[in-house]
């Protein structure tokens, strides 16, 4: 599975990062593919090429706030979470995303 997504806690600092370092080991040690865009304090990182989105099975969107740009997913399959989600499990979070796929 090929996997985009975007982090974004409320203040913009610790939570989005380490939430994409979750969900990035999770997914390769699940053996997908992913890219994660970081939505900050510092601003955008990392961020989603229309090529990205266009190659992607599906979006995650973990937030704790307005994220921007999310027009960019249109047509795409999306989960949106809260960050803790991603905090707390985020291979179950993945292998959940993997079995909504796999029944279409």
């Amino acid at each position: 599975m090929n996997i985009v997504g975007i982090t974004a806690c409320i203040a913009g600092i610790a939570h989005t990062y380490i939430a994409k370092e979750k969900l990035v080991t999770a997914a390769k040690e699940l053996g997908h593919s992913i890219k994660i865009e970081t939505q900050g304090t510092i601003g955008v990182e990392d961020q989603l090429t229309p090529a990205d989105v266009a190659a992607a099975d599906v979006v995650i969107i973990a937030a704790d706030i307005g994220v921007m740009n999310l027009e960019r997913f249109v047509g795409k399959r999306k989960v949106e979470v809260p960050i803790s989600v991603v905090m707390k499990s985020p291979k179950a979070l993945i292998q959940k995303v993997e079995a909504k796929l796999a029944e279409g």
